[in-house]
């Protein structure tokens, strides 16, 4: 039987390797002891136990890019963010039964990020299959304009990296206007991913939508850039 969405927030709430509370109060499992933590500029010292680089990846959705990342690289700490915890829990519950230790999740609104990381906390932020928002006078909610991009300024390193994987044209020309107009550098850009050898081993990795979005013959585009020129 399938769990209802009541069921999976209550399960949520056990999971050790979850935040998601929005005043970053939430008890979660430290050292075995159950306390509040508040994670900005801790994420290393007090949840991840080590100096590993913490990659985000925001509108993680169901996690499945966070776990696979996280299973491909056990030299960095990846950390997956969303609004929905719904759609988190199958990948918290995934990281958690497969002991993916540098795997976490944190439930909350992008808007407010900097909230949870400190400055030059994050080394690198990935963007997969977000919502392209294309109703007119929506740009600003895309996760790659300026906007956005003012926020993740305030937690990654110096030259920290941005990567985005769509399927939508608009906002993957949109992602490319924005790196030209602004202070960045683009460092990498393709409109058909699997038409050339792949640059990234992390570009293998293909979620539900993707298998819909290529079953429907739609190509994948994928930008990676620097802050900094």
């Amino acid at each position: 039987m399938r769990k209802s969405k009541l069921q999976r927030f209550a399960e949520l709430n056990t999971f050790p390797n979850v935040l998601q509370n929005f005043n970053f109060l939430q008890p979660i499992v430290v050292n075995n002891e159950s306390q509040p933590v508040d994670p900005k500029g801790k994420w290393n010292s007090d949840i991840f136990k080590n100096a590993n680089p913490v990659v985000l990846e925001l509108a993680c959705g169901k996690g499945e890019y966070t776990c696979e990342m996280a299973i491909a690289d056990s030299g960095s700490n990846y950390i997956g963010v969303d609004i929905k915890g719904n759609r988190m829990h199958r990948g918290a519950k995934r990281a958690f039964l497969e002991n993916i230790n540098n795997a976490f999740f944190l439930r909350t609104d992008i808007n407010i990020i900097a909230t949870y990381f400190a400055q030059d906390e994050v080394s690198e932020i990935w963007i997969t299959f977000p919502d392209p928002h294309l109703k007119k006078g929506k740009e600003q909610k895309r996760l790659t304009s300026e906007r956005f991009l003012s926020f993740y300024k305030k937690i990654l390193k110096p030259g920290g990296i941005i990567n985005l994987k769509t399927d939508d044209l608009t906002l993957y020309a949109f992602t490319l206007e924005t790196v030209e107009a602004g202070d960045y550098t683009l460092l990498y850009a393709a409109d058909d991913i699997y038409s050339k050898p792949l640059v990234h081993p992390f570009l293998e990795i293909k979620t539900y939508y993707e298998k819909m979005h290529l079953a429907g013959n739609k190509t994948i585009k994928y930008v990676r850039f620097k802050v900094g020129k």
